[in-house]
């Protein structure tokens, strides 16, 4: 079967591997949809933590089960699907408490280990959700958006509440459009006012804030001088995520959803005179999944709009570099298998 694996930074091949054998509990899957993510950007360019080499990217997966050893019967052969892509170990003191999102060996596909982007996966049927009602491409997409809802989630953000979403990439998008849909009013942030103008036509935020210009005196205005109460930071960017600090509420939260290679430095007498909250967001729960689920099936999500870039298995070859370039303007990119 056709392969596109990662062999080193930079560099993506066309390569034939062995049909994958059927397993206890697992389904063989023909992979549809992948939907390209920073962590593969940041892997093909040798800027992603936890990644070694090669790898077989893909991890935002659609497609049909072929064949299926379910002893439960939830699944059948023909069931089209969504991947939930975190391969939990069910026994660390995570998994224990339902917190299978941070397991202590977690292997992610297209991180730890090989991806989708292969005609055909083997895949647990646990790590399976059916999504018959959806079209290919929202199936393929319930992986970013669960990651947004799990942040949202994790913040306890109430309607009323004003939250702050740093970053517009996908991931903060998702962030902003599940805060919406809490009834909070969302204040997106950014350093491109193509954008923030994104962020008011698709995810309908209450207000927009150019990063690079007076971002600490827009925010007091807006919040009558008292700061937005939960603060999400999607951009895995170090300056940016530390300046979030300065951002959050006396009391408030502050959500990490994005991940920088390294490390973060903090003022410990504003942390401690706000008494703020600092949290990590780290994937999703199959929780998450149903709901984002639940959310595009009553149409409270668009994810045509969200797609910007299409593409076919092999065409992506000559693509991937150019998606990576800020006049491409990509926020999601999808290749159809």
């Amino acid at each position: 079967m056709k392969t596109i694996i990662c062999e080193q930074p930079d560099s993506l091949r066309l390569i034939e591997q062995e049909e994958p054998l059927l397993g206890p509990g697992t389904a063989l899957v023909r992979i549809r949809r992948i939907g390209i993510c920073g962590t593969d950007l940041h892997a093909y360019k040798g800027n992603q933590p936890f990644f070694s080499y090669p790898r077989v990217l893909g991890h935002e997966l659609a497609g049909i089960i072929e064949r299926i050893d379910d002893p439960e019967n939830r699944l059948k052969a023909g069931d089209q699907v969504s991947v939930i892509p975190y391969m939990h170990c069910g026994e660390c003191i995570a998994c224990r408490n339902g917190k299978t999102n941070c397991c202590m060996d977690m292997k992610v596909l297209g991180v730890h280990i090989d991806g989708g982007m292969r005609e055909r996966v083997v895949l647990p049927v646990t790590h399976l959700l059916e999504a018959n009602a959806l079209t290919l491409d929202q199936a393929a997409v319930l992986e970013p958006f669960s990651i947004g809802a799990h942040a949202v989630r994790r913040s306890g953000l109430a309607a009323g509440e004003t939250a702050l979403v740093i970053g517009s990439g996908p991931i903060g998008l998702g962030v902003m459009a599940f805060a919406k849909h809490r009834g909070a009013r969302v204040i997106a942030m950014d350093v491109q006012e193509e954008r923030l103008a994104f962020c008011r036509k698709w995810a309908k935020v209450d207000e927009t804030v150019q990063a690079l210009d007076g971002a600490k005196e827009r925010l007091l205005a807006l919040t009558g001088g008292e700061m937005p109460v939960a603060v999400f930071d999607a951009t895995g960017n170090a300056r940016s995520m530390t300046d979030a600090f300065g951002y959050v509420a006396h009391g408030g939260r502050l959500v990490y959803v994005g991940l920088v290679k390294g490390e973060l430095a903090f003022n410990d007498p504003e942390f401690h005179k706000r008494e703020l909250t600092l949290m990590g967001s780290r994937n999703a729960t199959p929780e998450d999944f149903a709901a984002v689920r639940a959310a595009i099936e009553a149409g409270s999500i668009d994810v045509d709009s969200y797609i910007t870039h299409r593409s076919s298995f092999e065409g992506m070859l000559g693509q991937f570099e150019d998606w990576l370039k800020p006049e491409s303007k990509v926020i999601k990119a999808m290749v159809e298998v």
